[in-house]
């Protein structure tokens, strides 16, 4: 069976996880991490790590495989970059909410929430992944729906109004994709109190789940 490390690239840390391995490591990241420097740092945290083949988590849109835009939180440098090349092994590129969303998924049709900086934002239709950019739609009051239920939209409203708005988003976007359930993941999903039907909290360690899905054959890929 193929080894899979898997790449959770976030604005504050990487995480990192190899198969057959029970304990996560993490490096930290920031403004000034650019591509390379990853592939550096990654290679020295698991330097004592055997594995075949590589899936990484990105923190922006990602399409086929190709990252569209670069990061908000790190160095610029990555939509062109060869990560296959400078890793020497396969290598498969999502964006990081739906890699959370594949270690997520239990079958039918289903839409990832990550509640973090921003609004990630991921459905999968029987098997098919379609990440989405859902969080820069228009809201309320000429504000989008990330600028009220992301960090900043509960810096500004306060956590008893923050939640309220949550579950009205969550509402409304579960309504207008018709899906059978919503997982809620990212760093704030903890902090919400869930007032739906078929609305669950899921967990970071998903990311790492899809991450080893990503290479089985019959996974959910985009």
């Amino acid at each position: 069976m193929k080894k899979i490390l898997v790449i959770d690239v976030g604005g504050t840390n990487i995480k990192l996880l190899a198969s057959g391995e029970s304990e996560p490591r993490k490096v930290p990241s920031g403004l000034t991490l650019t591509a390379a420097q990853l592939v550096e740092k990654v290679k020295e945290a698991t330097h004592d790590w055997e594995f075949d083949a590589i899936s990484i988590g990105y923190p922006g849109p990602v399409m086929r495989g190709a990252i569209l835009e670069e990061p908000v939180n790190l160095a610029p440098g990555w939509k062109e970059f060869d990560f296959e090349g400078s890793f020497g092994k396969p290598v498969r590129v999502v964006n990081d909410a739906a890699m959370q969303a594949i270690g997520s998924y239990q079958g039918g049709r289903m839409l990832f929430l990550g509640l973090g900086t921003g609004l990630g934002s991921t459905l999968i239709v029987e098997n098919v992944v379609a990440p989405m950019e859902l969080g820069h739609l228009p809201y309320r009051k000429g504000r989008s729906f990330e600028q009220y239920v992301g960090q900043r939209g509960m810096e500004r409203l306060g956590k008893k109004r923050w939640r309220a708005f949550v579950n009205d988003v969550v509402r409304r976007l579960k309504a207008a994709l018709v899906v059978d359930y919503v997982v809620l993941g990212g760093g704030n999903s903890k902090k919400v109190r869930i007032l739906l039907d078929n609305v669950m909290l899921g967990s970071n360690d998903n990311a790492f789940v899809g991450g080893f899905r990503m290479w089985e054959e019959n996974a959910a890929l985009h």
